[in-house]
């Protein structure tokens, strides 16, 4: 048996390294760094979670056809791994606009950073395993 399977889309220094932690916790891991190439995992892979920074489209593209940087990625999800929850990770600035995309699409769990390794084990419905 496969362990569950994480996707998590970095593409900032502020997304926290939770690598060793997801491991522990008994998922494996696929890291990208662009919402493009986790389309394309989407594609072949059905994640258990999605784990990714949102980024508010503020004077961009995004502020006239979509909210944030996830739009294109969450409406993929849909497509091709509906089951997939998400943990979206938000700077503190910004907490406010992500409900309007929660609007939109089914966000699981929304984490303001810095998030803690508690944060993200309870996110993933498990407890920290004794170190």
């Amino acid at each position: 048996m496969t362990n569950p399977l994480i996707l998590s889309v970095v593409e900032s220094p502020a997304h926290p390294n939770f690598s060793p932690l997801y491991r522990r916790l008994g998922f494996d891991e696929v890291k990208l760094n662009s919402q493009r190439k986790a389309i394309g995992e989407l594609k072949k892979s059905k994640p258990a979670f999605l784990v990714a920074e949102f980024n508010y489209g503020y004077a961009n593209n995004y502020a006239g056809v979509n909210i944030s940087n996830l739009d294109t990625l969450l409406a993929s999800l849909r497509r091709y791994s509906p089951e997939t929850r998400v943990i979206v990770l938000v700077e503190k600035a910004e907490r406010q606009y992500v409900d309007k995309l929660a609007e939109l699409f089914t966000l699981h769990e929304i984490l303001t950073l810095p998030v803690t390794p508690d944060q993200i084990t309870t996110a993933l419905g498990k407890t920290l395993p004794d170190s």
